[in-house]
């Protein structure tokens, strides 16, 4: 992996490298956003987590299909557009402070990932590594 990019060894490195700064980035975008938490409504695996605008909301529930709000790009993002790999929502759930919500979906297409694993298969969701008690990470 020396030769790998950073997004490689990011996403399929196993060295942890997580991202303290996140929030305080999303904070300084000047949208409001809500924190969501994608979950398979049949398997109830996490697939990703994301963050959804008012826009992103209405659009989800208008057209059944997760819609989010990129917080690198901001812009909408409908999942699986580019992809196909389409999020049909089942329900969405809200906590009871109303700042986070959970959908609960059943995915369209071959994952819910962006990644791909060692042959080339979309991955089911983003949780695909755990952390060891070194703090390394390993493929599950």
């Amino acid at each position: 992996m020396a030769n790998s990019s950073a997004s490689d060894q990011l996403e399929e490195g196993t060295r942890e490298t997580l991202d303290f700064s996140k929030l305080r980035q999303i904070a300084g975008i000047e949208e409001d956003v809500l924190p969501v938490v994608v979950q398979d409504s049949g398997t109830r695996e996490v697939l990703i987590v994301a963050y959804v605008n008012r826009q992103a909301l209405d659009e989800s529930l208008k057209t059944g299909t997760a819609t989010f709000w990129s917080t690198s790009r901001n812009e909408l993002w409908v999942k699986g557009a580019t992809s196909g790999n389409a999020l049909r929502i089942d329900e969405i759930r809200v906590n009871c402070e109303q700042n986070s919500v959970v959908f609960l979906v059943t995915p369209q297409g071959a994952g819910a990932c962006h990644t791909k694993d060692s042959d080339g298969r979309y991955r089911t969701g983003c949780y695909y590594r755990r952390m060891k008690s070194s703090g390394d990470l390993e493929f599950v």
